[in-house]
C-alpha cells in the first residue's frame, strides 16, 4: 500500500497512528490508498508492537431515551479525530450488566475506560488494579477511581432549591430515580430548603425508567394520594414532559397553578407548549475534556484528577415567579 500511495511504510504507520501529524496530501493519498485496495490495518499486531491498542471502551447505562448521548457523540467524534477507536457498552438502565460489560473491557485491553455508571466496590477494585486509564464522568466523586470528568450533583441539588425559593415555590415534590448521583441532587435539594425553614420535599423514587410514561403515572399518583405540590423537580425532561401532559389532564395550568422542571436540557425541552425549564448539562464538553485527559495521560502529561465543566438551570416557561 505504501508503494501505492507513493509514500515510505514509516509514514503509512505514522498516518495509521495519529493521523493529524501527517500533512493534508500525503494524507490524503494514504487515504485513497486504503480505498482502492480495501486494506484494513491489524491493529492487533501494531498494538503488539506499540503496546497500545488504539481502543477505548466505553460504558453507558443505555443510547435509547438517554442524556448521555451528547457525551457519546464528544467521545466518539474526539476518538476519531486522534486515531482511536470506541467500543461501545451499555451496562443497563439499573447498572444491571455493569460487571460483565466491565470484565469484557478489560480483557481487551483497551487505551483507556470512559465510563458513567456508578460502580460498586468490588468493580472500582477490579478497575483499579487494572492499571487502564480510568474516566468516570458525569460525576466529581469524593475519591475518583483516577480521572473525573463532570459536575457536582449535590451543587445541582443546592442551585435548584435555591431556584425553587427564588421563583416563591413552598410546596415541591420530587419525582426522581433512585441511583446515586440523583439522591445526591435530592441530599442538595433538602440542603437548602432547610436553611430557609422548608421540610425536605416528597419524594417519589423510580425503580428504573425514567421515562415519559413513568413521569405522568407518578405524577397522577401524587395528585390521587391527595397531595398539592406548587412545583415538581423531575430527575430527566422525559419524567418532567409526563408530568406536563398528567397536568393538562388534570386541567392544572402550568405555570399558573403549578412549576415543572425537568434535568438534562434535552432538545426537545425548548420546544414543548410550554418549554420545559430544565438543567443544562455541557454533554459533549463532557466527553471532549475525557478524551483530552485520557490522550494525556497515555502520552505521559500531567493530567488534572477533577474537571468540572458546570451546569446551568435555563429557565423557560414552566416556572415563572410567583408571589410569596
Amino acid at each position: 500500500m505504501a508503494k501505492y500511495a507513493g509514500v515510505s511504510t514509516a509514514t503509512v504507520s505514522r498516518y495509521l497512528n495519529m493521523p493529524d501529524v501527517v500533512a493534508r496530501e500525503t494524507a490524503d493519498r494514504i487515504r485513497d490508498a486504503i480505498d482502492q485496495l480495501g486494506y484494513v490495518p491489524n491493529l492487533l499486531a501494531g498494538g503488539l508492537a506499540s503496546n497500545r491498542s488504539r481502543l477505548v471502551a466505553v460504558i453507558v447505562p443505555s443510547v435509547s431515551f438517554s442524556i448521555f448521548n451528547d457525551t457519546i457523540d464528544g467521545i466518539v467524534e474526539a476518538l476519531a479525530q486522534a486515531g482511536y477507536t470506541a467500543m461501545l457498552g451499555l451496562s443497563g438502565e439499573g447498572d444491571e450488566r455493569l460487571g460483565s460489560v466491565i470484565d469484557g473491557a478489560i480483557a481487551r485491553r483497551p487505551d483507556g475506560i470512559i465510563i458513567t455508571a456508578s460502580s460498586t466496590e468490588p468493580i472500582r477494585r477490579k478497575l483499579e488494579k487494572s492499571g487502564i486509564t480510568i474516566i468516570e464522568t458525569w460525576d466529581l466523586p469524593e475519591t475518583p477511581l483516577d480521572i473525573a470528568v463532570g459536575f457536582s450533583h449535590k451543587a445541582v441539588g443546592r442551585a435548584l432549591g435555591a431556584f425553587a425559593i427564588s421563583q416563591g415555590y413552598r410546596a415541591p415534590l420530587v419525582i426522581s430515580a433512585s441511583g446515586r448521583r440523583a439522591r445526591l441532587r435530592y441530599e442538595g435539594l433538602v440542603e437548602v430548603l432547610a436553611e430557609h425553614d422548608m421540610p425536605p420535599p416528597p419524594i417519589d423514587y423510580l425503580g428504573g425508567t425514567t421515562r415519559f410514561g413513568e413521569g405522568r403515572r407518578r405524577f397522577a399518583h401524587a395528585l390521587d394520594r391527595g397531595e398539592k405540590p406548587d412545583l415538581v423537580i423531575c430527575s430527566s425532561d422525559w419524567l418532567a414532559q409526563g408530568v406536563l401532559i398528567e397536568a393538562n389532564c388534570r386541567g392544572l395550568s402550568v405555570p399558573q397553578d403549578l412549576g415543572v422542571i425537568g434535568f438534562g436540557d434535552l432538545a426537545f425541552a425548548a420546544e414543548m407548549d410550554p418549554p420545559i425549564t430544565s438543567v443544562h448539562i455541557p454533554g459533549d464538553q463532557i466527553g471532549e475534556k475525557a478524551v483530552r485527559a485520557l490522550i494525556q495521560r497515555n502520552e505521559g502529561q500531567a493530567v488534572d484528577q477533577m474537571v468540572d465543566v458546570g451546569f446551568e438551570i435555563v429557565a423557560r416557561a414552566t416556572t415563572r415567579r410567583r408571589p410569596r
